[in-house]
């Protein structure tokens, strides 16, 4: 079984091609800026041949036709027709308190996924669009939709509603939702593997740190708690999102600097977080050579960033009550040492303790705890298509 697995943004998507009898990656690439001039095709075969190709892609639909000839050609192709795909995994950001699992799709879920949009209007309309574009280019191949907020939606009430009139949960479903659950499934599942114990006994905290960035209490098998929350800007400090905020900041910035909703919400998203406080990137390799050079501002943001993490995890193992592993994943998570060592200073009361020399590691699976560590500490890379595969791969298999 092949299936294709689909991640489809506002000018971009990308894809994977999976053989699913022995999870080997048979292609990958990215159709970049669809609908804009210079639109192209990035295109990776597992056995390493590569073309970076012009082609013009006004619709994803024209995009779904680009993939499909480059994984057919002659010279970089890798199946022989669109016959051989068995099923497409779609991302969908979203799935509100409707899907709590992946769904085969059809016009009900579809519909349901519409209905999602006004909760994350970035996010689910160019997912919907991808959905649409292999569903009128693949006729007949089944469709799965698998959501980025499912996993989560085994909170407890106690965890996810707000303390705000009830009505409103009545009336928008105004609650947490949590956000990155197939990257948090996925290594809370590999975590017990490398523990070698069942996935239903293991309490672990999953870390999934990159430019967002979100913590998740996996107590043997469930979400109980995560740090993002109604959106992704809930929680820690990120990139460029202020995280955890103390509400009555939005109104007292937006009457002293005259701000609109919509301007106050650009600052928040794409102005915050450490690039708002280093005010020097949002990247943290560029926060890193700044901080080296006697940057305090960029060392700060670092601090923070790793404060805030520490403080999760010892909250999410409260919650729990009790913690077995600790997983690192995402670009921050999987290559940055350093946030690493940072997050994990003062965590020894818990039992966590950190080989300093196994943590010098970058992009690998590794223990990295010391071998007295009574909760384990792993980087795990997180596998999101992986993970969509499969579960494509188990409702149409």
């Amino acid at each position: 079984m092949k299936i294709l697995v689909v991640n489809a943004g506002s000018s971009s998507l990308k894809y994977q091609l999976i053989d699913m009898s022995d999870e080997t990656v048979l292609a990958k690439g990215l159709c970049d800026r669809i609908g804009l001039p210079g639109s192209l095709i990035k295109h990776k075969t597992g056995d390493g041949r590569e073309v970076i190709k012009e082609i013009h892609m006004e619709t994803h639909k024209d995009a779904i036709s680009a993939l499909i000839s480059v994984l057919t050609h002659d010279e970089w192709g890798v199946i022989k027709s669109l016959d051989e795909i068995s099923a497409v995994g779609h991302r969908v950001v979203h799935g509100g308190e409707k899907f709590f699992k992946s769904m085969v799709i059809d016009e009900e879920v579809m519909k349901a996924i519409e209905e999602c949009s006004e909760l994350a209007p970035l996010h689910n309309p160019p997912n919907i669009t991808g959905i649409r574009a292999c569903q009128h280019i693949m006729n007949g191949v089944p469709q799965v939709a698998v959501f980025d907020t499912a996993f989560h939606q085994t909170m407890p009430k106690k965890a996810y509603i707000y303390a705000l009139p009830y009505d409103y949960y009545k009336k928008y479903r105004l609650r947490k939702y949590g956000f990155h659950g197939t990257s948090h499934k996925y290594v809370s599942e590999r975590a017990a593997v490398l523990l070698g114990k069942p996935y239903d006994s293991v309490k672990t905290v999953t870390c999934h740190l990159g430019n967002g960035s979100s913590i998740a209490a996996v107590d043997c098998g469930k979400v109980v708690d995560t740090s993002m929350g109604f959106t992704p800007l809930d929680g820690l400090a990120m990139g460029t999102r202020c995280g955890s905020i103390d509400p009555a900041v939005v109104t007292f910035l937006i009457q002293k600097e005259g701000l609109s909703p919509e301007e106050m919400d650009a600052i928040m998203n794409k102005k915050s977080g450490v690039l708002g406080i280093s005010g020097v990137s949002s990247d943290f390799r560029d926060l890193d050579d700044a901080a080296e050079q006697g940057n305090e501002r960029a060392r700060l943001a670092l601090e923070i960033f790793a404060y805030q993490v520490r403080k999760f995890i010892g909250a999410y193992a409260c919650a729990m009550g009790g913690i077995d592993a600790i997983v690192f994943t995402a670009g921050i998570g999987e290559n940055n040492w350093g946030i690493r060592s940072m997050v994990c200073k003062g965590l020894e009361f818990l039992g966590a303790k950190l080989d300093e020399e196994k943590n010098k590691t970058r992009g690998a699976e590794v223990e990295i705890s010391t071998p007295d560590s009574k909760v384990k500490i792993f980087v795990i890379p997180t596998n999101e298509e992986l993970a969509i595969a499969r579960e494509t791969k188990k409702l149409v298999g």
